[in-house]
């Protein structure tokens, strides 16, 4: 009985694994790198939200070519020696095909030569620095980049808001960076007066000592390049100062932590995503959005969303080949070959980058609506 038994175990004990490796074998590893936890895991939600929708609905349909999609989350934290850590995993993962990520500027940067060097195509949907796209052959992005969106920025400040003098408080960091410097190169461009900038890092909580500074020069608005925990806290304070002046960031600051924050009435961003500038295949993307997550998607959700389809795409058309499947993405090169997202039309030029529009929105009794007047 004993020896029975102990077939009947062995037996039991291969079955079982013969089926993850059926399992394995069946599924299809797109990786998608991110904070998942840290300061900016409210970025990661929308990011997990968007890949998981994307996956469910193409798995519901029968996967890739009869395989399913498996999402791996690389949880990176928005810190480069983590997102090389990362990177490096995913690189060395011959299932891997195809990476999702980074999404911080620094993030993305520090992992690019790692997937350069491994000849593995990646998206960020998020990244925003203007050098991304042509440190690599390898790299894609479904975003627009920091040169346009700081551009945008000073001429809506300037044409829609008429503000005469801004000052700037930044994060050290490679996207806040970018960012100022293509903000400032235009302000002074459109005659845009920037009374002075101010630097931070990304472990500063108290901002009063620069804001007092500010309050006696009296600007027209603060312009905050950065991320949203620092910014809620960084408009507060000056708020307690009783400065007057209006507030406005970039992408970075579109994060529900700010619809908390009473101070931030008023503030308004750019955004690469509204709702209300879609059409039907929009409003059907949020129904199921909400229906799934009981909460509404934010342009970190709806971009990833498109990227994970990209990557679908791809490896439908070029198979399980790194190097057919960068091949493949180089070839979206024009609007007549466009990746059609719930985000608009997705192309790439000669560096990977995209043009995609922009928009703005403002905080208006603890919710984010479309700003009154958009750039054309």
């Amino acid at each position: 009985m004993k020896g029975l038994l102990l077939k009947i175990l062995a037996g039991l004990f291969l079955t079982s694994f013969f089926m993850v490796s059926l399992i394995q074998a069946e599924t299809i590893k797109i990786p998608v790198a991110s904070p998942f936890t840290g300061l900016l895991a409210s970025f990661g939600e929308g990011v997990k939200n968007g890949a998981l929708l994307k996956a469910e609905e193409i798995n519901a349909g029968g996967g890739i070519n009869g395989k399913l999609v498996e999402i791996v989350l690389g949880d990176e934290l928005c810190d480069p020696k983590e997102a090389a850590a990362v990177a490096t995993r995913f690189a060395s993962d011959p299932k891997v095909v195809i990476v999702i990520g980074h999404l911080c500027s620094s993030a993305t940067l520090a992992a690019l030569p790692i997937y350069k060097e491994a000849g593995l195509p990646a998206i960020t949907p998020w990244s925003t620095h203007p050098e991304i796209g042509k440190s690599s052959p390898y790299y894609f992005r479904n975003v627009y980049k920091d040169d346009f969106q700081g551009n945008f920025l000073a001429n809506y400040a300037k044409k829609v808001c008429d503000f005469k003098k801004i000052a700037i408080f930044y994060e050290v960091n490679d996207y806040a960076m970018g960012l100022k410097e293509a903000f400032v190169r235009q302000a002074k461009k459109l005659g845009l007066r920037v009374i002075g900038a101010e630097a931070y890092m990304s472990e500063t909580t108290d901002f009063k000592a620069q804001l007092s500074k500010f309050k006696m020069m009296r600007p027209d608005a603060i312009f905050i390049p950065g991320y949203a925990p620092q910014a809620t806290l960084l408009i507060s304070q000056a708020r307690s100062l009783r400065m007057k002046c209006a507030f406005f960031g970039a992408d970075g600051l579109d994060d529900e932590i700010m619809l908390k924050n009473p101070a931030a009435d008023g503030l308004f961003v750019t955004t690469p995503f509204l709702v209300d500038r879609g059409g039907a295949i929009v409003k059907e993307f949020v129904e199921r959005y909400r229906q799934k997550f009981s909460i509404e998607p934010n342009w970190f959700a709806a971009n990833t969303y498109d990227a994970i389809g990209l990557a679908i795409a791809a490896i439908t058309a070029a198979g399980l080949d790194r190097e057919k499947v960068r091949a493949y993405l180089a070839g979206i090169s024009s609007k007549e070959k466009a990746f059609q997202g719930i985000t608009g039309a997705i192309y790439f030029d000669e560096n990977g980058d995209c043009l995609k529009a922009a928009f703005v929105k403002v905080i208006k009794d603890g919710q984010w609506v479309s700003a009154d007047e958009q750039l054309q």
